[in-house]
């Protein structure tokens, strides 16, 4: 039987740094909290918008889910919106389904919409590769920022702080010049369907 690292490493999968500046593709994805359709134009922020590529088994992703809400709830009265999208294919993986997604949103009180994308068309056109995948766009809707939150991975020991976001976040905020840097996220590959 492999063990748990052995389980992660398996499917281990790093975001390709891709050029940034693209615009933010429309959608309309169910929001499986107010069981609803919601659109981008309707959850952009004023000053920005990050998007997390999510699911609900993925260890790298339950290794940050808390720092991920601490995040929003810091931002988000700064004109910072947050999206949360699963793409995972739930036939072949079940945990990541509506039901179980409003149930991950409602026990950790997400302060973000958290979005289903069944045809997985969403993932497709923003280049996502993995949970959790990282991107921030501005008040454009312009890509400044793919990569990942922080350091830390589960097994690693370095504690999650969300500093590479963070300080994303906060450059936007201050007004200053974005580096461009991209530090790859790394977590499982998005379960695409076959």
């Amino acid at each position: 039987m492999a063990t748990f690292e052995q389980i992660i490493l398996m499917s281990l999968t790093e975001t390709r740094k891709i050029a940034l500046g693209f615009k933010a593709p429309k959608f309309s994805l169910l929001d499986v909290v107010r069981n609803e359709q919601r659109m981008l134009k309707d959850l952009k922020g004023e000053r920005a918008t990050v998007f997390m590529f999510i699911c609900n088994h993925c260890p790298y992703v339950i290794h940050v889910r808390e720092e991920l809400v601490r995040l929003a709830n810091a931002y988000r009265l700064k004109g910072i919106s947050f999206i949360a999208i699963s793409s995972n294919d739930v036939e072949n993986h079940p945990q990541d389904g509506p039901e179980l997604m409003r149930e991950v949103a409602q026990e950790f009180n997400f302060p973000f919409p958290y979005l289903y994308d069944e045809t997985q068309e969403v993932a497709k056109a923003y280049q996502a590769e993995c949970t959790p995948d990282f991107m921030v766009f501005d008040s454009e809707l312009k890509c400044v920022y793919r990569g990942r939150l922080d350091d830390s991975t589960p097994g690693n020991s370095i504690p999650v702080s969300g500093s590479d976001l963070r300080k994303v976040l906060n450059d936007i905020l201050a007004g200053n010049k974005l580096s461009g840097e991209q530090f790859p996220s790394m977590g499982c590959n998005i379960k695409w369907k076959s």
